[in-house]
Formats: structure tokens, sequence, C-alpha cells
């Protein structure tokens, strides 16, 4: 019989520092959402960003195609598409709880930034709903899922590991926030929300897991 410890979705070395981060993060896609209620303008800052991006995806050249290529990793179909895959790559490396985070998640995250659109009631480009982005918060997610998976992979621990989740995170928000900042899609400020929000449910999401799963262990 197999006795060993599964791997944990976040490593113990990594629980503390992460959870400060998220608790950060939600403070941060709270206090926006209560600043940008019904907006239908933007900030100031927001107009400087589409203007200084838009360039960045003019006409049909390689920038848009870029854009257009992340901003469809976002969509639902291609999506979901991705979070089956990166949750069978955790499994058939035998972490479990990471497939289940996997799965958990970007599936929390985007109920949340689906439902938190109509109360915060923020719009762009006449009456679309904008603000948190999900498309954002749902490949920082990834983003933070792969983090976790190569820092447990490698045993890469506090010093690396932490620069490699967070670093991923922010790669793969910053990466869709220009896609729709530049395209007007969204915000800037959007996408931050969105970002924060995915570190946020993520990063709780694993630490519940890994909390529900070791009292399981303990009283079998």
């Amino acid at each position: 019989m197999n006795t060993s410890t599964p791997p944990p979705a976040i490593p113990l070395a990594l629980r503390l520092p992460l959870a400060a981060v998220a608790f950060a993060a939600a403070a941060v896609s709270v206090v926006f959402a209560v600043l940008f209620a019904g907006d239908r303008t933007g900030t100031g800052l927001d107009r400087s960003a589409y203007d200084a991006l838009k360039g960045s995806v003019d006409g049909d050249g390689f920038g848009y195609d870029v854009s257009w290529t992340i901003g469809t990793a976002g969509d639902p179909l291609w999506a979901g598409g991705l979070v089956v895959i990166l949750a069978a790559i955790c499994f058939a490396l035998e972490r479990r709880r990471l497939a289940l985070l996997s799965l958990a998640g970007p599936a929390l995250t985007g109920v949340v930034t689906t439902v938190a659109k109509p109360l915060v009631e923020r719009v762009i480009n006449g009456d679309h709903l904008s603000y948190p982005s999900g498309h954002t918060a749902l490949l920082t997610s990834l983003g933070i899922v792969v983090g976790l998976l190569l820092t447990d992979l490698f045993r890469l621990g506090r010093a690396r590991g932490l620069p490699l989740v967070l670093g991923l995170a922010l790669l793969c928000g910053a990466a869709m926030s220009w896609s729709q900042t530049a395209s007007r899609v969204h915000y800037l400020t959007d996408t931050i929300g969105g970002f924060c929000s995915a570190v946020t449910l993520v990063i709780a999401t694993g630490l519940v897991i890994d909390r529900l799963a070791d009292r399981v262990k303990v009283k079998g």
C-alpha cells in the first residue's frame, strides 16, 4: 500500500507568502470595484494606457495577430480546453491536488468575475460590462497553476519558487492585459482587477484543497 504523502497543491514553503499576496490582491480588487462602480468613461490612467498601446494592434500586422491569439485563449471554449489539458498534465504527473486546483481555480475565478460584472456595473464601448476582466483572470489563473507545478516538480523552494509562481502569473496577466487594453475590450484597470481576482481566488482555493485533503488523511 502506498503511504507516501501526496504532493500538495501549494508547497508548504510558499503558503504563508502566497497567502499574504492573495490578501493584498483581494484588497486591491475590492477597492477597485468600489471606486469604479457605475463608471462609464474609464480613468485618466485607462485613457493614457489605451492611447499608448492602441498602435501596437492597429491594422492586420503581427501585433494584431498576437493580440487576437492571446485574447482568444481567454474565450470560454479555448479556455476550457487549456484548463482540461493542464489538469490532465497534473494528473499524469501524479499531482492530484494540483489537478483539482487547475480545474477548480479557473472555474471559481470565472464564476466570480462573471457575477461581479453586473454588481459593479462598469461599462465600456456603450453597454458592455467590463470590471473585472475575466479573460485576464483566466490566463493569470493558469499561469499560477503552471508555476506551482514547476515549483513542485523541480523542488525549487521559497527563494526560487515564489518568484516563479508570481512571475508566471504576472507574465500571463500582462499579456492578456495588453491584448484587452490595446483592443479596447477592457480598461487597463479592469485587467488589473481581473489579475488580482485570479491571484486571490486560485491561491485561496489551493490552500483550501490542501487543508481539506490533510484533514481527510489525518482522519483516515
